[in-house]
């Protein structure tokens, strides 16, 4: 009878257990740091790949230019989720291990606005031009913080030519969830990467930005070169890729990384 190939991430797994009832040899604390779009992934997996595995997922979380700078800086962490850009930066610079590196998804900005309010319209580039324009107040991530949908937002409105006309109006987050300042009514309408955006309970996810304009950032994965655990950040990095985190992606806002 033909076997069929194994999932690289089952496989994986399978080497970190033993053959004694399936149970961990060592049970290992994987620390992984990471970009806020990725954490409600990293949140909704890890309870399933501490069960199937034995170890444990101890998880910190930055904005994409901060994150950068913490690993740069030599801060002790076991795997790193970050921009794709970023990912390859690190393995140059010998802070991230060769070959131990993997994409792992994509995601786009969206717009939101508190559940019960009035949706924007935002079906092509004029409309969302427009309504944003109209609208009482905005709010995305601050760009100087170095998170990704706030850099590329900022330089939108330049090319729209609106940034002097919101620049009153606009709340600069310092990082975390945009959507918070949205529920709370601090402002009208809110833009982030859509995997944040429907991290918060409140907010009605108006849609993504327009095609035309639309910024997907890619976001991948590394073992880090002075990893405690590099075993255990390996098999987490392969169970990131298996068929339950492809399943989970689309329901947290993001898509495989190869569409």
């Amino acid at each position: 009878m033909e076997m069929l190939p194994m999932r690289p991430g089952f496989l994986a797994m399978l080497v970190g257990l033993t053959v004694l009832g399936g149970r961990p040899a060592v049970a290992a604390e994987v620390r992984v740091a990471t970009v806020g779009a990725f954490r409600p992934v990293i949140a909704a997996l890890a309870a399933d790949f501490e069960r199937v595995s034995g170890d444990t997922v101890a998880e910190t979380h930055d904005t994409a230019g901060a994150l950068f700078r913490r690993i740069e800086n030599g801060e002790p962490v076991d795997l790193v989720i970050l921009t794709l850009s970023g990912i390859t930066d690190l393995t140059a610079h010998g802070k991230l291990v060769a070959g131990k590196t993997a994409r792992l998804a994509r995601v786009g900005i969206g717009v939101a606005v508190k559940e019960g309010a009035p949706a924007p319209a935002i079906g092509d580039v004029e409309a969302f031009r427009q309504s944003l324009l109209d609208a009482p107040s905005i709010a995305y991530i601050d760009p100087a913080s170095g998170g990704s949908s706030g850099v590329y937002l900022a330089q939108l409105f330049q090319r729209l030519g609106i940034d002097e006309a919101l620049r009153p109006k606009t709340v600069l987050v310092q990082g975390g969830l945009v959507g918070d300042r949205v529920v709370n009514g601090d402002v009208a309408v809110g833009l982030q990467q859509i995997s944040e955006l429907m991290a918060v309970k409140g907010i009605r996810l108006v849609g993504p930005l327009p095609d035309a304009i639309q910024n997907y950032t890619l976001y991948a994965g590394g073992v880090s070169s002075t990893a405690t655990n590099p075993e255990a950040a390996e098999k987490f990095l392969n169970f990131l890729q298996g068929d339950i985190a492809t399943a989970l992606l689309r329901e947290k806002g993001m898509a495989p990384p190869r569409e």
